[in-house]
């Protein structure tokens, strides 16, 4: 037996690939799927069949291209009616794999088809692992609110049920393969921990220690944010998304070329530069996305049905950037300034800035001139909650940013805060296309505030 984690940073996602005696299957794969053929060549196997935990949320789910691939049978449950696949799966269905038994658990919950898969060794009663997908995390449990308030409390009361009648009973030994990690958008407090098992869980998961009412409360108190990008990926989940073997490869641009096409309409450039690269010199109206804030956050501030252009720091970054971009179900990926920023530069073209302050000078700036410079803290209501904000600043989520930001007054400075000065990139870039004049990015962030010992409110 044979068992590969194939991890996407970013959205925090797992897949598995197990493979037993030249058979192999693959749960939840990603879109972008050529890992899983190269592991099934190196184990000499073939896949069998693709099983999905669940309608994901929060990527593009692989399925339909890796069979387009392989041949393999998609499996999913049969609650809901999805427009690809083979078998609608009902609680209890088996597979051989191998020398493998693959058992199939109804455990809704985190959303109303969720399943579980759990393998034994052919004819032996104790089970050795299961894939739990967003049912149960290390640490932690799904969120229970996709659906709406009014129905969470019930969801809460579904996913209790799923694990403690479904999961805890296949015993303490047992192994917990999650979907996601920390970081993920689709849990809380998500533990780094790659692995458990039913027993640590047991001992050490928090949901795990309450009974019904209280794991009922706290799955309905925590705060989780829901992006408008969510809809299409419960789309593409639930009819089959684009193939990508079918789709262009965004093709480096002369300057002239790049030029032409960021004057389209419905265009939009994306910098992927790192924070304070882009504060020095933009090309006006361009996105602050830093390359790792790509495999997460384009579904929070791009419209799908924009051309997306790209300023990278190397040119080989755009490998990297495509593979996330379709993760997210982002296909119109047109091209990237091969010269990158500097021939823009040197050309003459124009360009923009974003000011950068550090922790201590935005202290010194907030006592002398408190009345000119307005904060604004575009992290999560969670981090506000639990880490405090600076005292007085304007609170708004940077993915909700877009929608708000007419409530902003364009009459004083802005500084933007986040943790370190990422997300206030974004955040900083959207102000300046919305002619915002005078910002700043404040280098080092909340992270760095607290660190000098700065009060915060909560």
């Amino acid at each position: 037996m044979k068992l590969e984690t194939v991890k996407s940073e970013g959205i925090a996602h797992s897949s598995y690939f197990l493979s037993d005696d030249a058979e192999a299957v693959v749960v939840d794969p990603r879109r972008d799927c050529q890992i899983y053929t190269r592991l099934a060549e190196k184990e000499c196997a073939k896949i069998k069949y693709i099983f999905e935990t669940h309608r994901n949320e929060d990527y593009v789910i692989g399925s339909f291209e890796l069979q387009n691939m392989t041949d393999a049978e998609i499996c999913h449950s049969n609650a809901l009616p999805f427009k690809y696949g083979d078998r609608n799966l009902s609680d209890g269905d088996t597979f051989t794999v191998g020398n493998l038994e693959i058992k199939v658990l109804y455990t809704p919950g985190h959303t109303n088809e969720s399943m579980c898969y759990v393998v034994y060794r052919a004819g032996q009663r104790e089970a050795l692992m299961v894939f739990t997908g967003d049912t149960l995390f290390v640490g932690s449990v799904g969120r229970t609110d996709l659906y709406g308030g009014d129905v969470q409390r019930s969801q809460a009361e579904k996913l209790y049920a799923s694990i403690h009648e479904k999961l805890v009973p296949l015993g303490s030994h047992v192994i917990v393969y999650p979907a996601h990690g920390a970081g993920s958008v689709c849990g809380h407090g998500i533990s780094d921990q790659d692995f458990s098992t039913i027993g640590y869980e047991q001992k050490t998961n928090p949901f795990l220690q309450l009974d019904q009412d209280a794991f009922v409360n706290r799955a309905v108190s925590e705060e989780m944010m829901v992006s408008s990008y969510f809809r299409k990926m419960e789309d593409y989940n639930l009819n089959g998304p684009p193939l990508l073997r079918g789709l262009p490869t965004p093709e480096p641009l002369t300057l002239g070329e790049f030029d032409q096409q960021m004057r389209q309409a419905d265009t939009v450039v994306v910098d992927t530069r790192r924070p304070a690269a882009f504060a020095g010199s933009f090309i006006p109206g361009s996105f602050s996305l830093w390359l790792g804030g790509t495999s997460a956050y384009p579904g929070w501030i791009l419209d799908y049905n924009q051309k997306i252009l790209f300023v990278h720091e190397r040119k080989g970054d755009m490998d990297t950037v495509a593979r996330h971009f379709w993760r997210l179900g982002f296909d119109n990926l047109t091209g990237f300034l091969c010269s990158g920023i500097s021939e823009w530069q040197d050309t003459g073209k124009p360009i923009n800035h974003i000011g950068t302050l550090s922790a201590s000078t935005l202290k010194q700036k907030l006592e002398m001139e408190a009345n000119r410079l307005a904060v604004l803290d575009v992290r999560e209501p969670s981090e506000w909650k639990e880490e405090g904000y600076i005292e007085g600043a304007e609170r708004i989520f940077f993915g909700h940013l877009k929608e708000k930001v007419n409530s902003l007054s364009k009459d004083r400075s802005t500084a933007v805060v986040c943790s370190v000065g990422q997300r206030a990139s974004i955040a900083a870039s959207i102000l300046k296309r919305e002619g915002f004049t005078e910002v700043y990015n404040v280098l080092g962030g909340m992270d760095a505030w607290t660190k000098l010992g700065y009060p915060t409110v909560k």
